[in-house]
Parts: C-alpha cells; structure tokens; sequence
C-alpha cells in the first residue's frame, strides 16, 4: 500500500497518544476500517506470497486446545472436550457421534482481536471503538477476528525469525521463563543470520520456545512460572514503532503475550501488567493483530533443516459474530 505515514509521521488524533493510526485505512464513504495493518495484504502481496510454495509441504502451527490444561490458568476456564453418541442426543438411532468443545479463545494458539486489549487510559480500541460485552456482537463497527472473514482469512508471506535456536547456538544466557527482552536489532541481528529480508505485508513469527516448556515443565522451570516471568518482545515504544514501520501484517509469538513479562517501564523498573507496551500500542492505537501461543517447534525444525525461513502462511479463524480471539487454524507451506 501507498502513502502509509512512518510511525514518527502518523497524524494526530483528538485525545489519543503519539502513534494512533486511527483514520489511516479508513477510505471514504465506507464504513470505519475494522481490519488495519491487515490491509497491507493486496493481491499483489498475497500472490507474491505464493511463490513461496516450491515443495509440497505444510506444517501446522496450531497448538492443541488442550495445551494448557495441566497448568492452573486463573480465571481462564481448562479446555473441556466432550465426545457424544447420536443416540444420547436423540438424534437417531444409527451408530454415529458428535463433539461438543467448550474452551476459552486464549488457552492455546490464538489471535487477539483489536478488541481484547483497549488503550488502558481512554478505555478506547482500535479506530476508536469503545468494545463492550454486549456490542461486540452487535456492531458492524467492531473490530473483532470474525470480520477478517470478509476479505478472505488471512493469506501472507510469513518469516520465521528462530530466536530461541539462535540464542542456543550463539550461547546467550536464555531461558523461555527469563523475561528476556529481545531486542529490535536482535531481532534484525536473526534475520540476518538467517538469510531473511522483510518485505511488506509480511507475518512475522518470533520463536522464543515457552509453549514447548509449556508442555513437559521442569521443577526448575515451574519456579521461573511462578515468578510470572516469561520471555518475548521487549514490550518498548522502539519495538512497536519497528513494527510499524516495517509493514508487518501481524504479529506471531509462541508465547504468552507476544512482549515479555513483567513489562517494564521506560526506566527499567517492573510494571503492571496494565501497563504493558505493544498490546495496547499494537491492538488498540495500530489495529495490528497479534497471535499468541502458536506452535512452532516443527516449523523451526524444517527451517533449519531447509534454510528456508519464509513460507506462504494462512489462516481461518473461527467464525462467530464478535469474537474477542479465535484459534488460528494457520498452517505454513513451503
């Protein structure tokens, strides 16, 4: 897309911080845009995307549904799947059966909506929509994941950058469970290394290894998660406006909240969790969507095995008015 202001050059708006690309997509005569740095994804970008499909080959990115059960989530319900016969239901008498899934949108891989996380001091979302339990269903105007349906799914050229393999191989003192607070120019640093470019439109995924802690968690490491503390971006005004700038569509962690925890404030000391950075700076001033607790593990691997870090990468998520999240249901193909 044309004519997209640098992050320094978005223009002011009306009771908002520095950095509010409220406006910025939206075209006359039509309705407020819902889908923000999503339309970076024009034809032509998706048809670039792919090119990328040269082997044959797909790896899923979804983590189960049931991830998380073994780990006590406050306030989050655990996945409950439940398997029923056609004749308990009374549906016939034939031999047959059904499933009923009952799970919270954010206990496994996910996509945040614009709506899941407001700028905390004005309570506002993305292009200012004021969500609540009762209107995000209703409105057209809200920018929840099940308007992405409307324009396809998501459809990109999507790049790993494999942080947690090259922190190993490069012996920096990292752990998943660490709060490490990985850098823009380490991030650029892996590129690199990796032999990546960015182009407009894409989805970046940053590997940082927590869902595969997740699964099978030392005693060691369950001291690190009971610190609360878990390794990402570093949650700064630097990284959201790198993000900006390079056009990304959307971002992708397999972590908890795509920048680390605790955030911290700009002198360094602890926040509070309302006071993280790139949630409301990405979701509620940019529109720029965030996936959390993807599973990357087997995509990492066939990038290194085929030194081939970019992919074609696509997404349905789920389909039900005014939702705050969705599963993913992305998949990489080479």
């Amino acid at each position: 897309m044309e004519n997209i202001p640098t992050y320094d050059a978005l223009p002011p708006v009306e009771g908002m911080p520095a950095g509010c690309a409220w406006g910025v997509f939206d075209k006359p005569g039509e309705p407020k845009d819902v889908y923000g740095t999503l339309n970076h994804l024009t034809p032509a970008v998706v048809a670039a995307a792919g090119a990328e499909v040269r082997d044959g080959v797909s790896i899923s990115l979804n983590w189960p549904l049931t991830a998380l059960n073994h780990i006590p989530m406050p306030g989050r319900r655990k996945t409950v799947h439940q398997v029923r016969t056609l004749a308990e239901l009374g549906m016939t008498k034939g031999a047959g059966l059904d499933d009923e899934l009952e799970f919270n949108t954010q206990a496994s891989s996910q996509w945040d909506s614009f709506v899941h996380w407001a700028h905390q001091a004005t309570g506002a979302s993305y292009n200012g929509f004021r969500a609540t339990v009762d209107n995000v269903g209703a409105s057209t105007d809200a920018p929840t994941v099940d308007k992405w349906h409307a324009r396809g799914g998501v459809v990109a050229r999507g790049v790993l950058v494999d942080f947690a393999r090259w922190a190993e191989a490069n012996g920096k003192d990292y752990h998943p469970f660490d709060a490490y607070r990985i850098t823009v120019e380490e991030v650029e640093q892996v590129a690199a290394a990796q032999g990546v470019e960015f182009r407009p439109g894409d989805v970046l995924l940053v590997r940082t290894g927590v869902t595969e802690v997740w699964e099978a968690p030392s005693q060691q490491d369950m001291a690190k998660v009971m610190r609360g503390t878990i390794s990402g971006l570093h949650g700064a005004v630097e990284t959201v406006r790198w993000l900006w700038d390079r056009r990304f569509a959307a971002v992708v962690c397999d972590n908890n909240a795509v920048e680390a925890i605790p955030p911290v404030k700009e002198d360094g000391s602890v926040a509070v969790m309302e006071e993280m950075v790139i949630h409301p700076h990405c979701l509620g001033l940019l529109g720029m969507p965030l996936g959390e607790l993807w599973d990357l593990r087997k995509l990492s691997e066939h990038c290194a095995k085929t030194g081939r870090y970019s992919f074609l990468l696509t997404s349905a998520p789920l389909n039900a008015a005014g939702l705050v999240g969705s599963p993913p249901n992305a998949l990489a193909i080479f």
